[in-house]
């Protein structure tokens, strides 16, 4: 599988313990920076593109998905949530990283470098990787509405406010 990799500089060192775990996976690992360290730097650009090449991979048919983190996650989840067709979750234990897959087909998993572990992290990331999504018609169901949502404003037979 391909695996789309961005970070801030608060998970550079995360970014080469994960990149080398994955790779020992047999995973083919793309690095989306940043590739030093710079306590200035900005993650938007580095977790966009990460979340653009995961969701366009997935359209042209690789099998793919994304990993982000920075200090908390929140931010990297942010920003690759910006992505049409990305879904970033913001997984902090073993339970939110299988969901994320299983219930909500995520495309890309954020993780906060600041809060857990190397080991933790790659246990997640392991675990996000494994499950799969369950297919579940409720899931799949707003799965689309969240597609349909973001590419149109709206969702048929749904009140959306002020849209």
């Amino acid at each position: 599988m391909r695996i789309h990799i961005a970070t801030d500089h608060a998970g550079l060192e995360f970014s080469q313990d994960l990149q080398a775990h994955l790779r020992g996976q047999g995973h083919d690992v793309v690095d989306h920076g940043p590739q030093v360290y710079d306590a200035l730097d900005d993650y938007p650009s580095f977790c966009i593109n990460a979340a653009l090449a995961t969701v366009a991979d997935q359209r042209a048919g690789v099998e793919a998905l994304g990993v982000v983190f920075g200090g908390s996650g929140n931010g990297e989840q942010i920003a690759a949530n910006k992505v049409e067709g990305a879904r970033a979750a913001l997984v902090w234990n073993d339970s939110t990283a299988m969901l994320a897959r299983e219930h909500n087909d995520a495309n890309v998993i954020s993780i906060g470098a600041r809060q857990h572990t190397v080991e933790e992290a790659k246990r997640f990331i392991d675990l996000f990787i494994a499950t799969p999504f369950s297919g579940e018609e409720r899931h799949a169901r707003r799965i689309g509405q969240l597609a349909e949502y973001e590419t149109t404003g709206a969702i048929a037979g749904h009140e959306i406010i002020g849209g």
